[in-house]
C-alpha cells in the first residue's frame, strides 16, 4: 500500500521525542515515537467513536463491539488469541470512552510482527458469532450490575446522566440493561462497517521500532481497511444544573458529586483550568483535601477532577461522608470556590501546583503506553504535536491572575449541579444552599 509522510513534526524542539507521522493511501494515519532505550513496543488502534455518538436505542453498542472483537476472528478463536499473546508475553487490552475506542497491545520489540498480526486481525476480521453475542451479553449485564453496586461509580453515573440530561454525552458507556438486552447480530456488523473505516481511525505506537519498517508492516495488515470517514456530527450538549437526591439506605455513607461546566479539551485556558483544579482538589496538598480530610476529618476520600471533551467539559468534586456531615461539607467546598474567586492564590501555592502537574506529565512519559496514547490524543484533538518543553513552558506561564479568572468564569451558583446518593436520613439541599 502506498503511503505519504506528512511533516507536521518538523518544529519538534525536543530531541528526546523522535516522532513521525505517515498517512497511508486509504487514509489511515500511522504515528510512531522511537524510544531506543526500551525493549518493547506499545501500539494501539484508535477509533474516533464512542458512546456519545450512539443513538439512544443502541446506547452501549460501542462498548459491546469492543468486547466482541476479542471473541474470535475468521482465523482465530478467542482462546487462540489469548494463547498467542501469552506465548510472547504480550498484553492485549481495550477500552471504550465517550469519544474514542482503543485496542492496544504491548510486546517485546522482537515480537512486534506477531502482536501486530493479532491486533490487526481482531480489529479487521471479527465474526460476531451469535453464540458469542449471547454469552458476552451476560458478561456486560453483570458489568452493569457491578457499577450499580459500586456507590462512588454509581453517583458519578447519576451525576453525568443528569448533568447532560437526555443527551448522548450523558448516556452510560456500558449502555443500559434494556439496550444491551436488545442488541442483535446485525447491529454489530452495521456498527463495524460504519465506524471502522480508515479515515475514522489511526494507529499509534511507541517503543523500540523503526518508523519506515513499522509503517510497511501496518500498511500490509491494514490494506483491506475501507477508506473514508464516518459523519459523527453531534451538537454541543447543553448543561443542566439539577439537585438530585437519591436515597439508598443500604449504604453507610452519602456519596456526593458537585459539578459545573468547564472548558473543552482544546480551550486556550486549559492550562489555567488544570492548575485551578489541582489547587482545589487535585492532590493531598490541595485545599479540599487539607480542609475537609486533614483539618476536619469529615471524609476519607475527597477530590476534584476534570472531564474535558471535544466541545465541552465538566469539573466535579467528589466526596463520601455521613448524612450529618454532608451539608457542612458542601458549604466548605463552596467556601473554597468563593475564596478562589475573591483572592489570588499565593506564589508558593501556584508553584507547587504547577510542579505537581509537570511531575505527573513527565512521569507519565516514562511509559511507552502513555506516550502511545499521548500521540493519538494529540492527533485526534489538536492535529498538532506539542513537545514536552512546549507543554512545560505553557504551565510555567500560568499566573495567579489567570487561575482567579477561571475561578470567576466557572464558579457560579446557578450552574452547580449536585447529586447525593446514600442514606440521606431526610437530608435536603436547595439552590439557596449553593451560594458561592
Amino acid at each position: 500500500m502506498a503511503a505519504s509522510e506528512v511533516s507536521t513534526l518538523t518544529n519538534e524542539p525536543n530531541p528526546v521525542r523522535n516522532l513521525r507521522r505517515t498517512v497511508l493511501s486509504n487514509g489511515l494515519i500511522v504515528l510512531t515515537e522511537r524510544m531506543e532505550h526500551l525493549r518493547s513496543v506499545a501500539m494501539g488502534v484508535w477509533v474516533k467513536s464512542g458512546s456519545r455518538y450512539e443513538e439512544s436505542q443502541v446506547n452501549g453498542i460501542s462498548h459491546f463491539v469492543e468486547h466482541m472483537l476479542f471473541k474470535g476472528t475468521r482465523s482465530r478463536s478467542a482462546q487462540h488469541i489469548a494463547r498467542e499473546m501469552d506465548s510472547i508475553g504480550g498484553n492485549l487490552d481495550a477500552y471504550t470512552g465517550k469519544e474514542t475506542i482503543c485496542f492496544s497491545v504491548k510486546a517485546l520489540s522482537n515480537h512486534v510482527p506477531i502482536a501486530l498480526d493479532v491486533l490487526s486481525d481482531l480489529v479487521l476480521n471479527p465474526i460476531f458469532a451469535a453464540t458469542d453475542i449471547e454469552r458476552e451479553r451476560g458478561v456486560i449485564l453483570e458489568e452493569i450490575k457491578i457499577d450499580e453496586d459500586n456507590p462512588d461509580v454509581l453517583v458519578h453515573e447519576i451525576f453525568t446522566q443528569n448533568f447532560w440530561k437526555d443527551q448522548p454525552l450523558g448516556k452510560p458507556i456500558l449502555g443500559t440493561t434494556a439496550t444491551v438486552s436488545g442488541f442483535r447480530q446485525p447491529n454489530f456488523f452495521d456498527y463495524h462497517a460504519d465506524r471502522f473505516r480508515a479515515g475514522n481511525m489511526l494507529f499509534s505506537a511507541a517503543g523500540r521500532l523503526d518508523h519506515d519498517a513499522f509503517v510497511a508492516q501496518v500498511a500490509e495488515k491494514f490494506q483491506t481497511l475501507a477508506p473514508g470517514t464516518t459523519t459523527l456530527d453531534t451538537p454541543t450538549p447543553t448543561v443542566s444544573a439539577p439537585i438530585i437526591l437519591r436515597n439508598k439506605r443500604s449504604l453507610e455513607q452519602v456519596q456526593i458529586c458537585l459539578g459545573l461546566p468547564s472548558p473543552r479539551i482544546t480551550d486556550e485556558n486549559r492550562y489555567a483550568t488544570l492548575i485551578l483544579n489541582t489547587v482545589l482538589g487535585g492532590g493531598m496538598s490541595s485545599r479540599l483535601f487539607q480542609r475537609i480530610r486533614e483539618e476536619r476529618g469529615m471524609a476519607y476520600s475527597i477530590y476534584s477532577d476534570l472531564s474535558p471533551y471535544s466541545d465541552t467539559g465538566s469539573m466535579c468534586v467528589y466526596a463520601g461522608t455521613s448524612a450529618d456531615k454532608a451539608r457542612p461539607m458542601i458549604a466548605l467546598v463552596l467556601a473554597e470556590f468563593q475564596n478562589l474567586k475573591e483572592q489570588l492564590i499565593s506564589t508558593e501555592e501556584l508553584r507547587r501546583a504547577i510542579e505537581q502537574v509537570k511531575g505527573n506529565i513527565l512521569l507519565g512519559l516514562e511509559s511507552s503506553g502513555s506516550r502511545m496514547s499521548n500521540l493519538a490524543r494529540q492527533e485526534m484533538y489538536f492535529h498538532h504535536f506539542f513537545s514536552v518543553d512546549e507543554v512545560l513552558d505553557r504551565l510555567d506561564a500560568v499566573t495567579a491572575e489567570q487561575v482567579q479568572f477561571m475561578a470567576r468564569q466557572l464558579f457560579h451558583s446557578e450552574r452547580i449541579a449536585v447529586t447525593l446518593l446514600g442514606r440521606l436520613d431526610g437530608l435536603k439541599i436547595h439552590r439557596k444552599d449553593l451560594v458561592c
